[in-house]
């Protein structure tokens, strides 16, 4: 199999964000209004009043003190607690469209790569904002890309499934240069009323190219040395929104058409079956876990991280070893261990190995090992130099057309 490396990364963070307190005092009164207005029904006993929520209770359960959002008005809204995202027209770019060509501008430019080096963009998300036209499609004429496009949803680990659906692309022949992206607006799916709950998500976009190794000319380069997929089905993270539901108005507004979860069943199930496929994987490529310089981990929970970082490596990971961003960015499903990968690794030297990891719905987990190509590889030079040539050459086409 000929070599695949991913080339370049790019991230689009919303505007806006939300601080715990911010959200907490909107939960809060929140929780006073129904409260007040389920009196009768709470004193009769017929229902239990709405607890407060804390900062201090966010952080301790998750490691989360900020996350970044399309909309915040919305949000803090104690009346309303959804964001207020308008319905935009068919000719109109749609939002996940938008937030995906940020990402993939910066992608593209870190891998010296134009529209006409790319021929396949893949939309890797745990939710999409229509059932059709595929967002992916919608993407590539944004961004004037021809071939293929599609989308694919395997819940929090989409980025990782779609790394290998990637490069088996590349490696088989059917695509040249790979476009990934994981628009997550996770806000959209989270129940703001829900105190368990309420704080877990954010928005964000990630891009990744893959590409052969032998028409890579970034200045930094990371081979893919092996990938590892695996399913499992539970119930214990769900959500049940779909075009069926109108079928049964009965559930229509029910808690579990949005994001549902049995936290304790899912940390106690999902961490040793990560850390034991990583372990696995690494002993297959004949890796000592020992010599793993960085664990790009899903970014879901703190303690999770540390729990699989410790079974992995035989002790605590130190914060360089095991990067966290979910105290900035919260849960963004998918894009969490690509946001890592994109903002922890330039001080990793040339034949540096690396995993990167995801887990989450389905149960689904994906991890891939990665190690830093060197430096004869990789000029920035050659990178820039690439990267003129192919734009003279589109110019020059498109003269003679």
């Amino acid at each position: 199999m000929s070599k695949t490396v991913i080339s370049g990364t790019g991230l689009y963070t919303p505007n806006e964000s939300i601080s715990n307190n911010e959200l907490v005092e909107a939960f809060n009164a929140y929780a006073q209004l129904h409260n007040l207005e389920h009196k009768d029904a709470i004193a009769a006993g017929h229902e239990e009043p709405l607890q407060p929520s804390s900062a201090e209770f966010i952080e301790k359960a998750s490691g989360i003190k900020n996350r970044y959002v399309m909309n915040k008005a919305g949000i803090l809204d104690p009346e309303r607690m959804v964001p207020l995202l308008p319905e935009r027209s068919n000719d109109e770019p749609s939002i996940q469209c938008e937030m995906a060509i940020a990402a993939a501008n910066e992608a593209m430019a870190t891998a010296g790569k134009v529209a006409a080096d790319i021929d396949m963009v893949l939309v890797a998300a745990s939710n999409l904002q229509r059932a059709y036209p595929a967002m992916a499609v919608e993407i590539q004429d944004a961004l004037g890309i021809k071939g293929f496009a599609f989308d694919m949803n395997v819940a929090c680990s989409s980025a990782t499934f779609g790394l290998q659906q990637a490069r088996d692309s590349v490696a088989s022949g059917s695509a040249r240069c790979v476009l990934m992206v994981n628009p997550e607006i996770c806000t959209g799916h989270l129940n703001f009323k829900d105190r368990d709950s309420h704080f877990i998500f954010g928005d964000v976009c990630t891009a990744v190219i893959v590409e052969n190794a032998d028409t890579a000319t970034a200045a930094e380069q990371y081979e893919i040395l092996g990938s590892k997929l695996q399913t499992i089905y539970s119930n214990n993270i769900r959500n049940n929104f779909g075009f069926l539901n109108r079928g049964d108005e009965s559930g229509i507004g029910k808690a579990d058409k949005l994001f549902v979860q049995e936290g304790r069943k899912v940390f106690k199930e999902v961490c040793p079956a990560v850390a034991k496929q990583i372990a696995e994987q690494l002993d297959e490529l004949n890796i000592l876990p020992s010599q793993l310089k960085r664990m790009w981990l899903h970014q879901a929970n703190l303690s999770m991280n540390q729990l699989i970082a410790r079974r992995v490596l035989g002790r605590d990971a130190t914060e360089t070893e095991a990067p966290t961003i979910l105290d900035e960015y919260a849960n963004t499903s998918s894009a969490g261990s690509i946001i890592a990968f994109h903002k922890a690794r330039n001080d990793l030297q040339s034949g540096d190995l690396g995993v990167l990891c995801s887990f989450g719905a389905g149960y689904s987990i994906g991890s891939l090992v990665i190690r830093k190509r060197s430096e004869e590889h990789t000029s920035e030079l050659q990178s820039l130099a690439y990267l003129v040539c192919r734009l003279l050459l589109e110019k020059k086409k498109q003269r003679m057309l």
